[in-house]
């Protein structure tokens, strides 16, 4: 028989965590003496301590530790259970080597520029969305005004409130035709319930996915720092675009400055290499 003490030197590990994997029931001491509570165990619950201390290693939580150690589990639950944790243990490597990527990205441009980037480029996930649309190849510069308008009119008759906020989708570069700049654009309203849409209006799902993201603050004009910052971030980061990018309108009407527009551009992206 062991005091905690020496079976806690002998198996490596503090006398409060024998404490805390005794309250857990994961290994209880063979003996406890009533008059002075000390705890006592022998040098055969070493296995079962090393057992626990190899899964804790390889980073099982106590709660499915104490299902491999309570349950006879077969060969096929052990090994689904360990290709489980091989599974979740790999996506955190790449999380976090995406991470690391992104660092290194992020210092290289510090050191260039010698400052902090005007635009906080952001990776986030978006969910599909329906939406109410008009595309047409429209002459720059243009506030898609009229786009709008059609669609709300559509709305309207629908007798279907608008969404908020707003988005366009810039499906081309500018073309450069004799009477000026042109682009390919989509204008789209959000919608909460299905529509039949018309000849005029599209309705549609835009496709969810991952996104690059940052927010511009100020007129249509200066929006393509944004796009600069975008472009590089994507290009530094090993990325590749996988749509056309959307300006989500988050402040934008008749009655605010265009000096205080809120946009924010999102490009689909996915990863170069897997």
């Amino acid at each position: 028989m062991l005091k905690i003490g020496d079976f806690a030197r002998i198996g490596q590990v503090s006398i409060a965590t024998l404490r805390y994997y005794d309250q857990y029931g994961l290994l209880k001491p063979t003996t406890l003496d009533p008059e002075t509570g000390y705890r006592y165990y022998t040098l055969d619950q070493l296995s079962r301590l090393n057992r626990i201390l190899a899964l804790k290693d390889l980073g099982f939580p106590l709660e499915q530790i104490a299902q491999f150690l309570a349950n006879d589990l077969s060969l096929t639950q052990l090994h689904a259970m360990f290709q489980l944790k091989q599974a979740q243990t790999q996506l955190m490597i790449d999380t976090e080597q995406a991470r690391l990527s992104r660092i290194a990205a992020r210092l290289q441009q510090i050191e260039q520029e010698g400052k902090m980037p005007a635009y906080e480029v952001l990776l986030k996930e978006v969910t599909m969305q329906h939406v109410a649309s008009i595309r047409a190849t429209v002459p720059l510069p243009n506030n898609f005004k009229h786009l709008y308008t059609k669609i709300m009119a559509y709305l309207d008759q629908q007798h279907v409130q608008p969404v908020q906020p707003r988005m366009l989708l810039l499906h081309s570069r500018t073309e450069q035709r004799e009477d000026g700049l042109y682009i390919d654009a989509e204008a789209a309203i959000p919608l909460l319930i299905e529509l039949p849409g018309n000849s005029h209006i599209n309705v549609r799902t835009l496709p969810g996915g991952l996104m690059a993201s940052t927010v511009h603050t100020g007129n249509d004009l200066s929006m393509g720092q944004a796009y600069t910052a975008l472009h590089r971030w994507i290009k530094e980061n090993t990325y590749t675009f996988a749509g056309p990018p959307r300006q989500i309108h988050l402040q934008r009407d008749e009655h605010i400055h265009p000096n205080q527009y809120i946009t924010e551009v999102q490009f689909p992206i996915v990863k170069l290499y897997a």
